[in-house]
Parts: C-alpha cells; sequence; structure tokens
C-alpha cells in the first residue's frame, strides 16, 4: 500500500477548502481529474476520506485522523522549501580565495572587512600563497592573479589598477656603491633574490624601455621568499631590491630609501579576481566580486586601489 506525495497534498487541500472546485483551482487541475486522484488514493488505502454531498465535501473520521497526520507534515515541508528558497537569495555561505600577502593586505581585507559587517552569513576564507595553483582542484571559490595570466577558462574581474616593479636600496648601501644606471649594471651590485615557491626558480628581474626588454640574473648573499623579508633586508643595507613600487614608496619618500632604474620598470597589468566559467554564483559570492571590482579613477584622481607583482613574482 502506497500513497504518492503528491496525492496526498490533493487530500489535504481538498479537505481544508471542503470543496472540490476551490481545490482544483490552486492545484491548477481539473475539478474531475482531482475527483479521481482522491477515489484513486482512498482505493489503495481501502479507506473512505471524504464524505461528498452537493453541497459540500467533508473527511470521514479515517480523514481526519490522515488530515491531522499528515497535513503538518506536509506544511513542515513547505516551510523547510520556503527556507531552502530564502537561502538560495539571501547572501550566505562559505566562499574560499587564494591570493598573494599583498593582495590580501591591500585589496581583499580592506574591501571585504565592510562587506563581512553588513552581511553576517558570509564566512571568508582567504588563503595567502604564493604559489600558483589551480583553484578548482584545491576547491577555493576564487583566485587572485595579474590579467596577462590567466587561463582562457576563466572569468577575470580586474580588482586593481595598473602596477610597476621598482628596484631600491638604501642610501647607506648606496653611498658606498654607485647607483646603477641601467640593468647591466646590476651585476656589480648586492642584490637581493627571491626564491619563487611555485617553480623553485629565483624571481626574474625583467625591464623594459621602449621597445627594450631586458631580463638581468642578479646575485648577493641573500635568498629570501617573501616581501616583508625583503623589505627589512634592503632597509638594513643588504643591497638592492626588486620590489612592489607601492611597498617601498613610503620609504622612498621618506629618504629611507632610494630608488634606481625608474626608467626601465614598465607598468604591467594588475590585480584580477579570477573564477570558473561554469561556475554559478551565489548572491554572496556575487557580493564579494562587486566589493572587489576595479573603478578606474577619473582623471586627476588619485586611485587608493593597491596593486601587485607580475604573476611569476608573486
Amino acid at each position: 500500500m502506497k500513497a504518492d506525495l503528491d496525492d496526498l497534498v490533493a487530500f489535504v487541500l481538498v479537505a481544508r477548502e471542503g470543496s472540490f472546485t476551490k481545490a482544483a483551482a490552486q492545484l491548477g487541475v481539473s475539478q474531475s481529474a482531482l475527483s479521481q486522484t482522491i477515489r484513486a488514493l482512498e482505493e489503495r488505502l481501502g479507506l473512505r476520506l471524504l464524505t461528498r454531498t452537493t453541497r459540500k465535501v467533508a473527511p470521514t473520521e479515517a480523514g481526519e485522523r490522515l488530515l491531522m497526520t499528515v497535513g503538518p507534515r506536509l506544511d513542515g515541508i513547505e516551510d523547510d522549501l520556503a527556507a531552502l528558497s530564502e537561502l538560495r537569495d539571501k547572501p550566505a555561505g562559505s566562499i574560499r580565495i587564494t591570493a598573494s600577502e599583498h593582495a590580501a593586505d591591500t585589496i581583499l581585507l580592506p574591501k571585504l572587512m565592510p562587506l563581512l559587517a553588513s552581511y553576517p552569513d558570509i564566512e571568508l576564507e582567504i588563503n595567502t600563497d604564493y604559489r600558483m595553483i589551480d583553484i578548482v582542484e584545491q576547491r577555493f571559490d576564487a583566485g587572485v592573479r595579474l590579467g596577462e595570466h590567466l587561463a582562457k577558462d576563466m572569468i577575470a574581474v580586474p580588482i586593481g589598477p595598473d602596477a610597476r616593479m621598482a628596484v631600491v636600496a638604501s642610501a647607506a648601501y648606496l653611498a658606498g656603491h654607485p647607483a646603477p644606471t641601467k640593468p647591466q649594471d646590476l651585476t656589480d651590485h648586492r642584490c637581493i633574490n627571491v626564491r619563487l615557491p611555485t617553480h623553485g626558480g629565483l624571481l626574474p628581474w625583467d625591464f623594459k624601455k621602449g621597445t627594450r626588454e631586458l631580463n638581468v640574473r642578479v646575485e648577493g648573499q641573500l635568498i629570501l621568499n617573501g616581501f616583508p623579508q625583503v623589505l627589512q633586508a634592503v632597509l638594513g643595507g643588504m643591497g638592492l631590491a626588486f620590489m612592489l613600487e607601492d611597498s617601498v614608496q613610503t620609504h622612498v619618500a621618506d629618504g629611507r630609501l632610494v630608488r634606481v632604474l625608474e626608467d626601465w620598470c614598465a607598468v604591467f597589468p594588475g590585480y584580477h579576481l579570477y573564477y570558473p566559467s561554469r561556475r554559478q554564483p551565489s548572491s554572496a559570492f556575487a557580493l564579494v566580486v562587486d566589493a572587489l571590482r576595479f573603478t578606474p579613477a577619473l582623471p586627476g584622481v588619485r586611485s587608493s586601489n593597491r596593486s601587485s607583482l607580475p604573476a611569476g613574482r608573486r
């Protein structure tokens, strides 16, 4: 003996309305089809559930018992389904993003902390890592990378302006060493190298001036794998460093660091948030994308949004 859920829904509605006509209108079926559904349900149960008269329809004793048993459960199912529908539209859930430490510090956290304060049901995980990883395989919702190094099957949203690198050294270091005037001069200097975690190689010092492009292999006593440590080393006079323009500009402005080879440091595309094109974005993820989306400043207005290292330099 088995009763389909649709048949039970039909019975409960007829019993509560006391009318096949009203129930049929709500269900969007004909009165005769609804009558056949109830009759088939009664036959399967072997019980008469409704008493029909020309004036009204009322549940029998068995029908009343079934109504009291099934009715609240169907109401509960309907409420649960409504709650799920609200969850679909309500900004909630967990979002995982992988990014470099610089991107997290200068873009993600400043822009997303206000969002989290406004939407307490959104949970955000930011994994800081210089490696180039497969966000799908590692189950991240999105990653942050330079625009020129994005896979073709990804949707990319700009979240930062164009950026530049800077070659800097402490004033004390340059007091004892002539400042380089061209990239080739770096071979005569102590330089602070950075080990790239993705491929295990050293950060390339790439330069461009007009149509000329140069890649210089530099040497020095110190190899690090984090840019905060590089900054500490260059401030300590350990040699020349190749760093983000915006990460050293304060120290350049106060004279603790001196910038060289500025005319050889070209602009490159800034940070992009990227995610699979086949992803069906939730309302929470859509809010994150909108909060991070970079809008270029109007002419004459300096943007406060920061930039990043080239993809091989993160």
